[in-house]
């Protein structure tokens, strides 16, 4: 894989120290306090793409044992991967992925590289004969910065630093650089910083000449001689509370807006009114599709992980019915466990939703691949929780992008999947009825006569249930309709001899 992919917008920094910061309220880089939110998707892109980094005017620290204090900005790097199972047309789809990861934060890609092993080195990832191969490399393009397509062991990771004499980061670090970028909501800025905090925790480590360890055993003790406590333990120590204190707040803080949002749920059920999660890969296209349904006008951007902040939105059957639909943040493979368990909260929309729509990018070379890392995720997801998930509808979008040949495919494997393109509004029609259809309704039908001075109850079956029939009589509303369980208590006591 060679090539050059254009800079597309601006990284958000990040450092330990910022984090560090961040746990003793040094600092605002992540505070979570509520942003003011823009009223239309079009003016959160505005606003995204209103700052463009200048090249060239970089600079970089000459000392490499403070990469880990550096600031993380991905700027001219160069891609690494492991090969380790499957076909090569997987692998190289991988790296493609990482590419756009990289691109999506902001770097220009400058290689990419995939070693054939049947496991990672434990030490380098790629072997030391390999490193010396990829030095040359970083050497010959003047790249600053290596992302290895996988998560490194602190000890990886040093090794290649040490070697490599450049940055080097891993899937998972550039995955939170992206979320952190994008994090709009008090509750999201929340969710990234915990999942940051929890990975930078076991990286933790003084270095070298920078930061001296405690010595073990008897110079460990009282009287153990002349520098065996340096700093360098110490200030660990420090830094591990510090990140542990902030932990705790933070979990504290989301579970709180979990429950806020736990409430606005329990109305909805309350009111029995069916919900709809979209879920998928990231940019597979939920959000386009949610404007599509209802119009709700939220950000869509050709960009990975665009959406963080769950959106929900009332829809219309065509027979009156009213439920709600969620657009949720989107799936990748290997999506990081710190991620998963951080925005748990926010993802037990998809798994307590009355039905799951499965959002797959139909111009995609392997969709197969992004269907089966999406089901991976709500198992986890589904695990966590403890709940299993609801009942999945498949929709195959961007069939606008995807040829005929790729189309046959489609349908072959995946038989009972919608296919619709959000873009051009093909298909839009179909899907709204296969929900309709698909989301539980009222099955108690009643015929009631209600009077006028009950407008209240008529409201409510147009709310909350089916009507068939209405005729409006001298003595009141007459009313044929289907409504809930609950309602259709509530209403007994106005029952018709028609009624059922």
């Amino acid at each position: 894989m060679r090539g050059r992919v254009e800079t597309r917008s601006l990284t958000t920094d990040f450092s330990k120290d910022d984090l560090l910061a961040a746990a003793t309220g040094e600092t605002d880089e992540f505070d979570v306090e509520d942003a003011t939110a823009p009223s239309t998707g079009d003016m959160e892109l505005a606003e995204r793409a209103a700052l463009r980094r200048v090249a060239g005017l970089s600079t970089e620290l000459a000392d490499v044992t403070e990469v880990e204090y550096r600031q993380l900005r991905l700027e001219r790097v160069v891609l690494v991967g492991v090969w380790t199972e499957g076909s090569a047309q997987e692998s190289e789809a991988s790296l493609a992925e990482l590419a756009r990861l990289a691109e999506t934060a902001g770097s220009e890609v400058l290689e990419g590289l995939v070693q054939r092993r049947d496991r990672p080195d434990p030490a380098t990832y790629i072997g030391s004969g390999k490193v010396r191969e990829l030095f040359d490399v970083v050497l010959s393009t003047g790249a600053d910065t290596v992302i290895c397509d996988g998560e490194l062991s602190p000890g990886q990771l040093r090794q290649l630093e040490d070697k490599l004499k450049v940055k080097v980061i891993d899937r998972t670090a550039l995955i939170l650089d992206i979320f952190a970028q994008h994090a709009r909501s008090r509750e999201g800025k929340a969710q990234v910083e915990l999942a940051q905090l929890q990975y930078l925790m076991p990286r933790l480590r003084g270095w070298g000449e920078a930061l001296s360890r405690q010595a073990g055993g008897r110079a460990g003790g009282a009287g153990g001689g002349v520098g065996t406590r340096g700093p360098g333990e110490t200030k660990l120590e420090t830094d591990r509370r510090r990140i542990r204190a902030r932990v705790s707040k933070l979990r504290k803080e989301i579970q709180a807006m979990g429950k806020v949002r736990e409430t606005k749920r329990g109305r909805r059920v309350a009111n029995e009114v069916p919900s709809v999660a979209i879920a998928g890969y990231t940019n597979a296209g939920k959000s386009s599709l949610l404007n599509a349904i209802t119009g709700a006008g939220v950000l869509v951007e050709d960009a990975l992980f665009a959406t963080l902040d769950a959106t929900t939105r009332r829809a219309t059957t065509s027979d009156g019915l009213d439920y709600t639909l969620t657009d949720t943040v989107g799936f990748v493979r290997h999506l990081p466990h710190q991620l998963v368990e951080a925005f748990r909260s926010t993802l037990e929309e998809v798994a307590e939703a009355d039905l799951l729509v499965h959002v797959v990018d139909g111009s995609d070379p392997m969709p197969e691949w992004q269907v089966k890392a999406v089901r991976e995720v709500l198992v986890e997801i589904g695990e966590r929780i403890g709940t299993t998930m609801p009942k999945e509808l498949v929709v195959v979008n961007k069939i606008d992008a995807t040829g005929e040949l790729a189309m046959a495919r489609l349908r072959h494997l995946l038989p009972n999947a919608e296919f619709v393109s959000a873009k051009t509004g093909a298909g839009i029609d179909e899907l709204r009825e296969r929900i309709a259809k698909e989301i539980p309704g009222p099955d108690h039908e009643i015929d009631v006569l209600l009077p006028f001075a009950r407008g209240e109850l008529i409201a409510k079956v147009h709310s909350q249930g089916v009507v068939l029939d209405e005729e409006h009589t001298d003595e009141g509303t007459r009313m044929r309709a289907r409504v809930h369980a609950d309602l259709a208590g509530a209403l007994a006591g106005f029952s018709t001899n028609g009624s059922h």
